[in-house]
């Protein structure tokens, strides 16, 4: 990972800001962010059908944070500066992680990598996780 931030990650943070309000980004990352709960590996596993009114948008966002958590990966930017401002993957990450063996095993062994590996090796990622586990414990735990 790269040890410093400079001005060329600062670039990729506000572009990856840029993306984020786009309008169809935005209202993909609302539905995802407001309305996916899985309770089950079912609940999630269905997002991937073609008809459900939430797999666009979970494909959208998944892909979108596995793409710029990547670049993390990679090295191309400091870690914990990206993520200072780009957490939001790692609530979907939290949502998905009591699933991800079975997901991986039975649907598609790429699943979150990315997102999982942000979460490992970046002492932000670590505290993100930790927190937004928190926060979807609390949730699940308030639906029916």
């Amino acid at each position: 990972m790269k040890d410093r931030p400079d001005h060329h990650d600062a670039d990729l943070v506000l572009k990856v800001y840029e993306l984020r309000r786009e309008a169809t980004m935005r209202e993909s990352r609302n539905k995802i962010n407001g309305e996916f709960w899985p309770k089950s590996f079912e609940e999630v596993v269905a997002v991937t059908a073609i008809g459900h009114p939430l797999n666009a948008p979970f494909r959208q966002v998944s892909t979108f944070w596995e793409m710029v958590y990547g670049i993390v990966k990679a090295g191309i930017v400091n870690g914990d500066y990206f993520l200072e401002s780009n957490g939001e993957g790692i609530f979907l990450f939290a949502k998905l992680e009591p699933h991800l063996e079975r997901l991986r095993a039975e649907y598609n062994p790429f699943v979150a990598r990315h997102a999982e590996w942000v979460t490992q090796e970046t002492e932000t990622g670590r505290r993100y996780l930790e927190l937004f586990r928190g926060r979807v414990a609390k949730a699940l735990a308030a639906r029916p």
